[in-house]
Order: C-alpha cells, then sequence, then structure tokens
C-alpha cells in the first residue's frame, strides 16, 4: 500500500490512502498487480477511486472482473481515461466484458456489422421504433470499445475517427429505417410521378457534413446533418399526406430521438443549421428545390460545406444526385482567389468571435485557436476549391486523405505536408482526450495544472513519449499552431491568380552522360514553380522569387523549398536576399553544393545572418576573439556552429583557396579550445577546489595539439589530437588538472541539443589509453628518450601549443623534436621504419580509406615529408602546414624543385578532395562517392580550390594519375 503511494501521483493522498485500505483484503498477488498498472496509468487517483467504489458497491463483479487477467488492464486504463465511461462500467459491470471479450476488440467494424449489433442489440428491447435511452446505450457500449482500441495503441487515429463514423451512419441508418416503417404503416408509402408519368417510391436521403462527412467524427461532436427527397408528391395510404409533410415527420422525430437526454446520456446533438436557408429553411427539402438553392443563392461557404458531404444514411439515390449536380459548383474550374477570400474573411470572423467570448483569458482551444483543427480544414478545403476543378484526384472529404492527395499534386510542398499532417494528428488526439472524459463537445484546455498533467499522461507515447508532462505537451502544442498558421497564411496569399499569367518552365535537366528525347523531357522545376511558396515569395520577394526561378537547381529544389518555409516568416530576412542578388547567389550555390550545410541552414535557420555577414566581410575573422569572453558551454558550441559555417560558406561561394581555410577552421578550433580551458577551470575550481589553498589554478596546463590541427589543417568533421602536461612543479595538484582536462573534453566534444563541436583524441600520450591523461613534463622527456616507439616519436613532428602556458609549452616541444631529431633523424634509423610504418597503414586502412592510406595516397606525401625533414639539421618550427613544409624543405635542398612543385599540386588536390567530401556530407570520407551527382558535386567543389591544369579532366582519371605519380616519388625518396 505504502510502495503505491510512493510511485504514483496521487493529488490527494488521504483520499488515496482511504481507497487503498478498501482494497486491503485482496489477495498479496492481485493488490501487486492492481498497484503496478495504478504506477503506470494516465490518473491514478481517479482509477484507484473508481476501483474502490466498485468493490464497494459491486464486490462479486469487482471479484469476476478483477480476477479475469485479460479484463484488469483495460479496467483500470478506462478508469483512468474517461469519467464517464467509467460510471457506465460501475452501473453495468458486463460492458466491460462485452467490449474486452466480445471479439471485436482488434478489429475496426464497418458501417454494416455496426448494423447488425445494432439490430441485435433493438431485438432484446422489442420491436418497432428504438427509444433514446436504447440507442444511448449501443453508443456507450461501442465508444467504450473504440476508446479502448485508442488509448491502448490499437488502432491509428484515422482508424479510430472512421469507426466513430461507422458508429453513427450505423444508428442513423437503422434509427431512420424503423421511423419510416412506423410512418408508412400509418400514410402510406410516399411516392412522386417522374417526367415520363411513371408512378415511384419517393426516398429520403439523410447528407452528412462536417466530420461525420468526412468520415472523421470525434467522441463527443455535433453531428451536421441535411435531409433531401426525391421529388414532392404524397403518400398512397388512406391517410395520405404531401411527401414533403411525411418527411418533416420523419426528419423532426429522427432529430428528436436523436437528442434527446437520458439516463445514459444523449446519443447525438443533430445540427441543421448547414441546410439551404439554414435556421429559416425547411427541415427537409426536394432535391430539385436544394438545386435551384445552391444554382442561385448559394453562398461560398455553403459550397465549400459540400466537399465533406456525403450520404450516410436512407437511400443514396437523392443524395447521390444532389452532390453530383453540386460538385461543379464546388470545384472552380478557374482560379477563383474571391473563393479563398470569403473563406479567410469567414476564418477571422470566427477567431474574433472567439476572441471576443473569452476576453483576455488564457484559453486555449484546439479546434478554433489560430492553428488549430478548423485553420487545417480551412486550408484543405480551400485549396480543393481552387484546384478541384482540374485535379478531380484532390476532392476528398476527409482532411488526412485529402492533404495526401494535395501533396500527390504538388499543391502542397512535402515539409508542408509533412508539418499539417503532424499537427492535425496531435491536435485531433488532444481533442478526444478532453471529450471522452465526461462525453462532453469541448475543444478547450484546461488550466489547472494538475489537470494539463493528467491530459499530458493521456496522450499517445507516439506523440509526447512514455514520460509526458504537461510543459512538454503546452510546447509541442504551441510549436504546431505556429507552424499551421504560417503554413496557412503563407499558402493562402500565394493562390492570389497573378502567379499563373505567363508561368514559365525551366528547360530540362540532363543528368551527365544522358539525355532524354524531346518527347519524353520533363520540366525540371515545375514542382518548384507549382509551389505554393514559390508564389508567395513572388508577392513578397519578387527579385528573389525571380533569381531562384532562373537558379534551375538540379539537385536540392526540396530542401532549398523547405529551408524557404523557414525564411518566408520572417521580413528581415526576406528583405536581404531581395536586396541582395549576391548574398541569394551564396544561399543557392550552398544548397547546390552541401548536403550537410544545406541540413544545418534547415535545422538552424538563422544562420543565413553568417552568410551575409561572410558576403558583407569575406576573409574577416575577428569574431573569433569573441571566444575569449564565453562563459557558458552552450555558447561555446554555438559560438563554433556559426563561426565554422561561416569560414566554411565563404570556402564553398568564395573558392578560398583551401589551405586558407583549413588554416582559418584551425583558429577557430584553437579559440574553442582555448575557451574549453577557461571555462574547465572555472567549474572544476568550484566544484573540486586544488588541494593547497595557496594554489591559484590558470594557465599552468600545456594543452598540446597533434596531427591535422597541429600542423593548422583542421577542417569541418576533424577530430582533434590533443595531449596534457604539467609542469613537474605543479605535480601535487595533478587531480586537479586531470579533472580539469577530462571537463574539458566533455565541454568539447558532447553531443547536446546545442550541436557538437568535435571530437577529441588523446590516444598521442605516453602509453596511450594505458598512461595518465594529464602528465608531467618530466615523464614525458623521459618517455620519449628512453621508450617511445618510432611512429609516436615522429607524430610530434606535428604538434603545436594550443592552450595554456604557450611559451613554456613551445619550449617543451622543441626539446621532444630534438629529442626526435637525435633518436631517428640523426641515426639514419627513419627511412626504413617510416616506409615498414607506411606499408603497415596501407595494408590496414588502404582498402576503406584509399584517398588517403591507399597506394599513392596522401599519407605517401607525408611520410615522405617527415622522412625529408628528419634528414635536416634538427631545426625547430613551431608549426609547418603542407605547403610550408614543402618550401622548408625545397630550401635545405633535399627536394628537386620539380618534385617540390608537383607535391604541391598533390598535397592541394588531395586536400581539396578531402575538403569536398566534407563540405559535401560533414563528415570524412575515405572514397570518391558512388553517386554521379554527388560525384558531380564534389568535382565542381574541387574545381574551385584547385589550379585549372589539376581539375581538367574526369576527377577519377585526375586522381588516379596522381596516385601514379604520388608513388613514384615515394618509392624514390625511400629507395634512394
Amino acid at each position: 500500500m505504502h510502495r503505491l503511494l510512493e510511485t504514483a501521483s496521487f493529488r490527494n493522498r488521504d483520499r488515496a490512502m482511504a481507497n487503498l485500505g478498501a482494497l486491503a483484503d485482496l489477495p498479496e498477488d492481485l493488490q501487486s498487480r492492481i498497484y503496478f498498472l495504478l504506477s503506470a496509468s494516465a490518473d491514478p487517483d481517479m482509477a484507484l477511486h473508481c476501483l474502490s467504489r466498485l468493490h464497494n458497491e459491486k464486490k462479486d463483479e469487482f471479484g469476476r472482473l478483477t480476477g479475469n487477467s485479460s479484463l484488469l488492464l483495460p479496467l483500470i486504463t478506462v478508469f483512468s481515461n474517461s469519467r464517464f465511461l467509467s460510471e457506465e462500467i460501475l452501473q453495468q459491470p458486463p460492458s466491460i466484458e462485452s467490449a474486452v471479450l466480445g471479439g471485436d476488440l482488434h478489429h475496426l467494424l464497418t458501417t454494416e456489422e455496426m448494423e447488425l449489433r445494432l439490430e441485435d442489440f433493438l431485438l432484446q428491447h422489442g420491436t418497432g421504433v428504438p427509444s433514446a435511452l436504447q440507442l444511448a446505450q449501443f453508443r456507450r457500449q461501442q465508444i467504450l470499445r473504440i476508446m479502448l482500441r485508442d488509448v491502448s495503441g490499437l488502432c491509428t487515429l484515422a482508424e479510430t475517427t472512421e469507426e466513430l463514423s461507422n458508429l453513427a451512419d450505423a444508428i442513423l441508418h437503422v434509427t431512420y429505417r424503423h421511423i419510416r416503417d412506423e410512418l408508412t404503416k400509418r400514410h402510406g408509402a410516399p411516392r412522386y410521378i417522374d417526367e415520363t408519368g411513371a408512378s415511384r417510391l419517393c426516398e429520403f436521403s439523410v447528407l452528412a457534413l462536417g466530420k461525420l462527412g468526412g468520415q472523421e467524427l470525434n467522441y463527443s461532436s455535433d453531428i451536421d446533418l441535411m435531409f433531401v427527397y426525391s421529388a414532392n408528391g404524397e403518400t398512397d395510404g388512406e391517410r395520405s399526406i404531401s411527401n414533403k409533410e411525411f418527411f418533416k415527420k420523419v426528419a423532426t422525430q429522427y432529430t428528436t430521438l436523436l437528442s434527446t437526454y437520458t439516463a445514459r446520456g444523449i446519443c447525438y446533438r443533430v445540427d441543421l443549421r448547414l441546410r439551404p436557408d439554414g435556421k429559416l429553411g425547411e427541415v427537409c427539402i426536394s432535391v430539385e428545390g436544394a438545386r435551384h438553392y445552391y444554382r442561385q443563392r448559394g453562398r461560398d461557404w455553403e459550397l465549400q460545406m459540400l466537399i465533406k458531404a456525403r450520404v450516410a444514411a436512407g437511400e443514396k439515390a437523392p443524395g447521390r444526385e444532389l452532390l453530383d449536380f453540386a460538385e461543379p459548383l464546388i470545384y472552380s474550374s478557374t482560379l477563383d482567389f474571391q473563393a479563398v477570400e470569403a473563406v479567410s474573411a469567414t476564418r477571422e470572423r470566427i477567431q474574433e468571435k472567439l476572441q471576443q467570448r473569452r476576453g483576455t483569458g488564457k484559453e486555449i482551444d484546439v479546434k478554433l485557436a489560430p492553428g488549430g483543427i478548423r485553420d487545417i480544414e480551412f486550408l484543405v478545403q480551400c485549396l480543393q476549391r481552387l484546384h478541384g476543378g482540374r485535379e478531380p484526384w484532390v476532392r476528398h472529404g476527409g482532411t488526412l486523405l485529402a492533404l495526401f492527395r494535395l501533396r500527390d499534386k504538388n499543391l502542397l510542398s512535402d515539409s508542408e505536408y509533412s508539418r499539417l499532417c503532424s499537427a492535425y494528428e496531435f491536435l485531433r488526439h488532444l481533442e478526444h482526450r478532453l471529450q471522452f472524459e465526461e462525453d462532453r463537445q469541448t475543444h478547450v484546455l484546461p488550466q489547472d495544472r494538475d489537470a494539463l498533467e493528467i491530459l499530458a499522461r493521456r496522450m499517445p507515447a507516439s506523440e509526447l513519449g512514455s514520460q509526458a508532462s504537461a510543459s512538454q505537451m503546452l510546447s509541442r502544442l504551441h510549436e504546431y499552431l505556429d507552424d499551421v498558421r504560417e503554413i496557412y497564411e503563407r499558402v493562402i496569399y500565394a493562390q492570389q491568380p497573378m502567379y499563373y499569367t505567363g508561368m514559365v518552365a525551366a528547360p530540362p535537366v540532363e543528368e551527365a552522360g544522358e539525355s532524354k528525347p524531346a518527347a519524353q523531357a520533363e520540366p525540371a522545376r515545375v514542382e518548384q514553380l507549382d509551389s505554393n511558396l514559390v508564389r508567395f515569395l513572388d508577392q513578397k520577394a519578387p527579385n528573389f522569387a525571380a533569381a531562384v526561378s532562373r537558379a534551375n537547381l538540379k539537385r536540392s529544389g526540396k530542401s532549398f523549398e523547405r529551408y524557404l518555409e523557414w525564411v518566408a516568416p520572417n521580413v528581415e530576412w526576406l528583405d536581404w536576399l531581395d536586396s541582395d542578388a549576391v548574398l541569394t547567389g551564396y544561399l543557392l550555390d550552398l544548397f547546390e553544393h552541401s548536403i550537410y550545410f544545406s541540413e544545418q541552414l534547415m535545422r538552424f535557420p538563422e544562420m543565413l545572418r553568417e552568410l551575409r555577414r561572410a558576403r558583407l566581410h569575406p576573409g574577416v575573422d575577428d569574431s573569433i576573439a569573441e571566444a575569449a569572453e564565453l562563459e557558458d558551454a552552450n555558447d561555446l558550441r554555438r559560438f563554433f556552429r556559426r563561426e565554422m559555417f561561416r569560414i566554411e560558406s565563404e570556402s564553398i561561394c568564395l573558392g578560398t583557396p583551401v589551405f586558407d581555410s583549413l588554416k582559418r577552421a584551425s583558429n577557430l578550433a584553437e579559440a574553442a579550445i582555448q575557451a574549453a580551458y577557461r571555462i574547465a577551470v572555472r567549474e572544476v575550481a568550484q566544484s573540486h577546489p586544488p588541494l593547497s589553498a595557496d594554489y591559484t589554478p590558470a594557465g599552468q596546463m600545456m594543452v598540446i595539439a597533434l596531427g591535422r590541427l597541429g600542423m593548422r589543417e583542421f577542417d569541418l568533421g576533424s577530430d582533434a589530437d590533443l595531449v596534457f602536461v604539467i609542469p613537474d612543479e605543479d605535480g601535487p595538484e595533478h587531480q586537479f588538472w586531470t579533472r580539469v582536462a577530462a571537463k574539458m573534453i566533455d565541454r568539447i566534444s558532447a553531443y547536446t541539443r546545442e550541436g557538437f563541436m568535435f571530437a577529441i583524441d588523446t590516444r598521442l600520450r605516453p602509453n596511450g589509453r594505458e598512461g595518465e591523461l594529464v602528465q608531467l613534463e618530466g615523464a614525458y622527456k623521459d618517455y620519449f628518450a628512453q621508450r617511445a616507439e618510432t611512429w609516436e616519436g615522429l607524430a610530434y613532428l606535428k604538434s603545436r601549443s594550443v592552450a595554456g602556458n604557450v611559451e613554456r609549452c613551445t619550449q617543451f616541444l622543441n626539446e621532444l623534436q630534438d629529442l626526435d631529431w637525435r633518436r631517428y633523424g640523426q641515426s639514419g634509423r627513419s627511412q626504413k621504419q617510416l616506409r615498414l610504418m607506411r606499408q603497415r597503414l596501407e595494408k590496414e586502412q588502404g582498402p576503406e580509406n584509399p584517398l588517403k592510406a591507399g597506394r599513392g595516397g596522401y599519407y605517401d606525401i607525408d611520410f615522405a615529408l617527415m622522412y625529408l625533414r628528419l634528414k635536416g639539421a634538427g631545426i625547430f618550427f613551431k608549426v609547418l602546414n603542407t605547403p610550408e613544409r614543402i618550401d622548408v624543405i625545397e630550401k635545405m635542398g633535399h627536394l628537386e624543385r620539380a618534385d617540390a612543385a608537383f607535391l604541391r599540386d598533390a598535397a592541394t588536390f588531395y586536400r581539396a578532395l578531402d575538403h569536398g567530401l566534407r563540405v559535401l556530407t560533414g563528415q570524412a570520407e575515405g572514397t570518391l562517392p558512388r553517386s554521379n551527382s554527388h560525384k558531380e558535386m564534389l568535382a565542381e567543389l574541387v574545381g574551385r580550390w584547385t589550379p585549372a591544369h589539376l581539375h581538367d579532366q574526369p576527377i577519377e582519371v585526375e586522381l588516379a594519375q596522381i596516385q601514379d605519380r604520388t608513388r613514384e616519388f615515394f618509392d624514390r625518396t625511400f629507395t634512394g
């Protein structure tokens, strides 16, 4: 008992204790199962209260229900989700058995199956017209089963709404049939004379509109109905009456029966206000009368309401005849923006009335709020009316299927479709949970915090996860409302007819090496031209829209369109792009040549600011100094992301020489490391101060970069090889500095919502992974003088200080490199050892990474330069990148001019190739891409960073020639 109080979230612990006490006589294993299920339920308070009532009031039924393992979970599910269905079970315990054990829980019942079950149910209570109580009781039984399927995850949203609609259709049809039969016995059958003079039976259709018409009914919706009959005439009985009077009797009895309140609630609230002439119109109307009305006096919103209309009950013919007649009126064959404006005006009036009624309250109506369910439905219907005349495929009453069909016809983009569907499903799930709690037609979220928490826990796990909270639910809700509102305004505005004049598709784009016959050629950008987004831009930013239309994007149209959905609502961004053709060119260039940065822009649209900064101040990296002022790791991650994007954007758009871009990226990584060093020292000093109170931690630790960062050739997606060293005199605070180093690594390499800077590899420290993370300066020197492997010593030829005590670290590295020269250069051992190391790398890594480790790859150049540098007199340089290494070695006389020129070309080509792969995909790649499209993008990028003679033939051919010549140079160097 106390265990449950600890694990379940009870709002009233005293009442919970009393209710638990009522269950104390249960077997221990049953208590355990109940406690477990209650603790996992959406509302443990309500579920426990209902269990206690059932136990106290109907002990035998309680024993039967809880003793069946198949019933206990559904029972607690209902008790924790719906008060009115809980009351149904408490009054009629067998109802849960019927719902769970009846064989239909895993099955969607069709209208016909519902009708059979309703007829069987009514037979148990006599014949004739069913009573309101019987209909309400049957509806509750089926709602209980449908709700269990919904909450248990046994059906989708679409299946839930379809089954709720099938239930309503069945009740409507069976009820109509009984009422008509009874009236026919009294007055005879209604008949009319057709155009041939023959007497025909007059039929009657129940047309459903709104959510029932679209087969998307809620748990507690009004049902919007319209009644039409075949034609005027009279009945053939002794007490003959006109057909109009006959069907008025049908309609009146029908709506009264369905809308009567009973001990089991109401069956359905019937709304007839959508009929011709609304409240002032006849309750039912002949087909001819309805035709005349819609032809002569039907208003835009009334025609729009018919989009969802269908025959739900009665005879099919009259309703189908009317809808066939109305269809050309509903779906304009010409583009009529006035229809859109009329519906938008209706929407705005609804929202104004909602605001007036609610005043300044904070209530959220998921149906009528801006961006809510009604906006999605209005948007869909507007597009259907405008385009349904020429695209019959988009004509459908259901919102979700209509969205799919609009996307299928390119009237919505992929992103618009995805965002609208996600929002619609979330809002409808939320609406359902608001309604099935009390069987009330409500769309307003509660304001009580506890009620909001319960509502969040009732939401499907697919929407909010298994640990849902009110704050998470509200945050998601506002995101969806904002999404819908923005799409609604943009898409509706985009339908203005001026865009459809003079629209010419761009010429077809041919794949490299392929062509299509003219008859088969397809416009490459028809999809973009048809986009609502581009139409919107044509109105708001015509210069930008024209540039986009001329761009003829071959590879990135979809992703660029999704990005524009973020740009479109931002007036400032649109103005930048509309007024600056160069900035627009940069943006298009990024999307065409970098999948990675396209994704980054879609994830962080505000990085357009950095692209503009690159446009206005190219080559200026003053902002990197801002890292010195940052005090928070998340701020540092955002800073790094922005600056790396700016640097790489210039590389792509301006063709910045590749080694210049690598140097700038290295400076950025160095600034980030220095900032992380400072942040880590402060945080560790606060949480784990130094052992000595007199010790002031500052820059004592030396942070050394090796590898690409050590050479200033760091790039997007590079790891940073770092090692940490402290002077011997700081040894007593070794633990403190170890914590600082670990904190630095975490702050730099952690994956967070704000992004990821770069990975850190510390394995190049003495003894690798087995060695201490932070080591003493003296121990370092001893290790390299006595025990270091050849490859370890040579790795420090590409090292430099990046943080901490830079002056002392530079002297320390000078001493280490002097050791390297004495051990490997002066002794002459390096040639054989380096060749063996290179052969091993080629064997182990070459097949997977041929561009670097394969035959003639970049490692051939790197190893040759290390060997030639060791042949020198041990001259120390703080830092040398590859071109600078080549220059130094050439000046030392160890490299012929022709070889030096070739190595500069080869190194530039390899780094350009590697850089291109990184900006293309966001990560290091060891091989050329297989995709022709990606290979084409890569070749275009490499051409920007290499001299003309290195990209005057296909990239595979150029690569093969450079590999052959690089291997020839390597062999000549290591056999000389």
